[in-house]
């Protein structure tokens, strides 16, 4: 009997064991830390790469990898015919994760909808302002609070959207970041506890991973969920090991130490295409990377000195330097991939001298001026600590002194979007859902203005143009208002253009599933490890 107990107590030893070997971990390398697990404040793919993507869903999904929508959260909707109402029909059984700090006792419904977008709307509602210095960035750049007339729930899994005005992108801005779903009973369990602000630190979504803990500037880690509406994930856990350096990042993926890494360094794509154990993806990405005068300051108010500091941009010369040839020079404030996209803009030559009598025709002598490069990497701007020295020096040559400043990123972005701040900020976009309105509104519209337009620049006409777009459903139609808004922008110059980039990702060759995104999404839904 003895003999027997010890037999079936080895045995129980071997299966766990068993279990706990083909448990599967991914690891990802990210380039940076994330602002907080709420997306709804943030524009960052950072932060979104961390939050959104893995931990929650919205009402509508883009198609992996392509601009398209699809059924997420809600299954169908309809359109009223004068475009003004939209009517969700929600999807019935969608659990909200399980952790130790919280156990649902309902599934999703209509009340997590209005939950989770009255918030942004309402300056009145007691979530809108539950953390200090918090903004609702994408809401208010889209001038979404404007768009909705009301958000009402007509039964438990059904949702009506009343708009002020038709407004052409409105599924495709459903899709974004900042319209995930968060659970409004969570929301009462931290406002009764008087603990609102762990809405930003340990978040509950319906997604198909989620929040096990956060390592500061480390680690972050997620479960795979087992009771996510759209299938159990075939990894068991998924880490980011928070990396900033691209190239420690790359000796931890030859390593194995994590699965795959975004934005190499352009200088080692060679070395990483001919490891027989990487695999590397690429495509072109839909992005700009670009230096953001701050007009409402002095020079940088009057669009000659803009021009001239334009004029002295060697852009070829960082192409070089920065993408090692990656990337191609950008003329224009949306990339060449994107419906309409103006052909017919010329660009600012590069002519130092040019530049010089520009700048002393708008009495500008002396200049000294702070250029603001990033701290991470990104695929509009793989190394901005290098940009900015190349463009220091190109300024130095027209008699205008750079002073280079950088921090930590989530300051780095709260600080950029001041309207006081000085000097010109190094920064770049990847459209989030295949509409020029999302860079130039979002970039450059006056809603914008403190917010995601570093440049704080409130133009009428060019404001005109792109608002008069939004409610236009024919694409030519649209496509004409925004090439007359690229013809203001380019003559008014709140930016220098510097660059549309190629977008690579390295991972290990036992990586599968993995689907690059034009948006310049990082996601693992899907995704597996072989053995």
């Amino acid at each position: 009997m003895k003999l027997m107990k010890t037999l079936m107590a080895a045995t129980a030893m071997l299966a766990l064991a068993a279990g706990a070997a083909q448990a599967k971990t991914l690891v990802y390398c990210s380039e940076g830390s994330p602002e907080g697990f709420d997306p709804a404040p943030y524009t960052a793919g950072t932060t979104f790469d961390a939050s959104s993507r893995p931990i929650y869903n919205r009402l509508v999904q883009f198609t992996k990898g392509a601009s398209t929508t699809e059924p997420g959260l809600a299954e169908s909707y309809e359109v009223s015919d004068d475009g003004l109402e939209y009517t969700f029909h929600l999807r019935q059984g969608v659990k909200f994760h399980t952790t130790e700090y919280f156990t649902p006792t309902r599934d999703f419904n209509a009340d997590d909808v209005l939950f989770s977008f009255e918030r942004q709307w309402s300056a009145d509602h007691p979530w809108n302002a539950y953390s200090a210095g918090i903004t609702w960035e994408y809401f208010n750049s889209m001038s979404m609070g404007e768009l909705i007339s009301s958000i009402e729930k007509v039964d438990d899994y059904t949702v009506k959207f009343v708009l002020t005005r038709p407004e052409a992108p409105f599924i495709a801005n459903l899709a974004m970041d900042f319209a995930s779903i968060l659970s409004a009973e969570y929301a009462a369990q931290l406002e009764a506890a008087g603990t609102m602000d762990m809405l930003n630190q340990q978040p509950i979504g319906t997604g198909p991973f989620q929040f096990v803990n956060y390592q500061q500037d480390a680690a972050i880690r997620y479960a795979s969920f087992d009771d996510y509406w759209n299938g159990v994930q075939p990894i068991d856990d998924l880490v980011f090991a928070i990396t900033t350096d691209p190239a420690v990042r790359l000796q931890k993926l030859q390593a194995g130490e994590c699965h795959i890494m975004p934005y190499p360094n352009p200088a080692d794509l060679e070395i990483i295409k001919n490891d027989p154990n990487l695999v590397m993806m690429e495509q072109e990405g839909l992005n700009v990377g670009y230096l953001a005068y701050n007009t409402q300051q002095p020079p940088f108010d009057d669009a000659r000195v803009r021009k001239a500091l334009n004029m002295a941009i060697d852009k070829a010369a960082i192409i070089e330097a920065v993408f090692e040839g990656n990337a191609e020079i950008a003329k224009n404030p949306i990339p060449p991939t994107m419906w309409s996209y103006n052909e017919a803009t010329v660009d600012d030559a590069y002519d130092p001298e040019a530049a010089k009598a520009l700048l002393a025709e708008a009495g500008v002598e002396n200049l000294s001026m702070k250029v603001w490069a990033m701290p991470v990497s990104r695929p509009y701007n793989p190394d901005a600590r290098r940009m900015a020295e190349l463009i220091q020096a190109d300024f130095a040559a027209v008699d205008v002194d750079v002073e280079i400043v950088s921090m930590e990123w989530a300051e780095y972005l709260a600080q950029s979007s001041a309207v006081d701040r000085d000097g010109a900020v190094l920064l770049g976009w990847t459209g989030d859902n295949g509409d020029p309105d999302n860079f130039l509104a979002v970039l450059l519209g006056c809603d914008a203005v403190g917010s995601a337009n570093r440049a704080q620049w409130c133009n009428e006409e060019f404001d005109g143009y792109i608002q008069d777009a939004k409610v236009v459903s024919d694409q030519a139609e649209r496509t004409a208002l925004y090439v007359k808004a690229q013809e203001v922008f380019k003559a008014e110059a709140p930016w220098a253009t510097i660059a549309h980039s190629l977008v690579f990702m390295p991972m290990s060759n036992k990586v599968t599933g993995y689907v690059m995104d034009p948006k310049g999404t990082h996601a693992f839904d899907g995704v597996d490890i072989t053995e």
